[in-house]
């Protein structure tokens, strides 16, 4: 059962039932392995929109789907996150922050593993602020570390600090990478991205409502922050890395850069370059899974 999802949770097979809350799912009124068991790829991303477009998208590059299409909202049930699949690709929002990723991911885990699926890749794509890189360069993460600089998630168990392994799967980072290369329209990287627990302070801004240091030390930090091998920052990939590896899934996250925090703070591109932007990870991951399915 190596390519199986494992749960390291005991408790769960001693439950009649299992009720997905936030999914407004539960295997007592849903058939999970008829709904979900043919899916080999989830993607997720923060925006329940973005998540609608890219199905649509993967829809219609896998020739699943066309334009007028509609994909409708398996948890429509509850506001909390949103979920669409169609074929083998299964895609959810996941909102922002990781309460908010952890909280999804714990009840996607246990769909996929309710669902008897096998051999699952999942990739959280989204944006991010990059560090010396020039805006839309999209980077593949290697490890996310902590905001100073550790691969590694530290979370609170019942009082004890538990040090978790934020490392992402070097082959699939690697088949992406190969996969940027054949579309060729845009700058990849592949670098550790830094996962901070908010958008201002945690990630040295000088335009929070809050903010006790100065350019010259927040500069220097984020210098640091590149030395150390970081080239984007955002809220999710730590947890999402360390759910994944405990779970047995091959895991990426491919995330565009908005910005270059070593000009500044606030995303000042266009609303029609900031859609671009934003379309090249979708691009990136879709072109894999065709790929993966000997669709190129």
């Amino acid at each position: 059962r190596e390519n199986f999802i494992h749960l390291c949770n005991p408790h769960l097979e001693k439950m009649k039932e299992d009720i997905l809350y936030h999914f407004a799912l539960g295997t007592g009124t849903h058939d999970f392995p008829a709904l979900f068991g043919d899916v080999k790829f989830v993607c997720v991303g923060g925006s329940p929109s973005r998540m609608k477009a890219f199905i649509a998208y993967i829809a219609e590059e896998l020739g699943l789907g066309g334009p007028g299409c509609d994909y409708p909202n398996i948890c429509a049930g509850t506001d909390r996150y949103a979920m669409y699949k169609v074929g083998p690709v299964l895609s959810v929002s996941h909102g922002m922050g990781i309460p908010s990723i952890s909280i999804m991911l714990h009840e996607l885990i246990k769909l996929l593993y309710h669902a008897k699926c096998s051999d699952i890749t999942i990739i959280r794509i989204g944006t991010s602020g990059g560090i010396g890189l020039e805006p839309g360069s999209v980077v593949i993460t290697r490890q996310s570390v902590d905001a100073t600089f550790k691969p590694q998630l530290e979370q609170v168990v019942l009082g004890k600090t538990v040090i978790r392994s934020t490392n992402l799967d070097e082959q699939l980072a690697k088949e992406l990478m190969q996969c940027s290369k054949e579309i060729g329209q845009f700058n990849t990287v592949i670098g550790n991205t830094m996962c901070t627990l908010d958008f201002y302070e945690g990630q040295g801004r000088l335009d929070g409502a809050i903010c006790l240091y100065d350019e010259e030390e927040k500069l220097q930090y984020l210098k640091n922050a590149y030395e150390s091998g970081v080239r984007n920052i955002e809220m999710e990939s730590s947890v999402f890395a360390a759910m994944c590896n405990l779970s047995g899934v091959k895991a990426a996250v491919v995330c565009v850069t908005l910005l270059n925090r070593l000009e500044g703070d606030q995303i000042s591109s266009p609303h029609d370059i900031l859609v671009e932007y934003q379309q090249r990870p979708q691009k990136l991951v879709g072109y894999f899974i065709k790929k993966s399915l000997g669709k190129v």
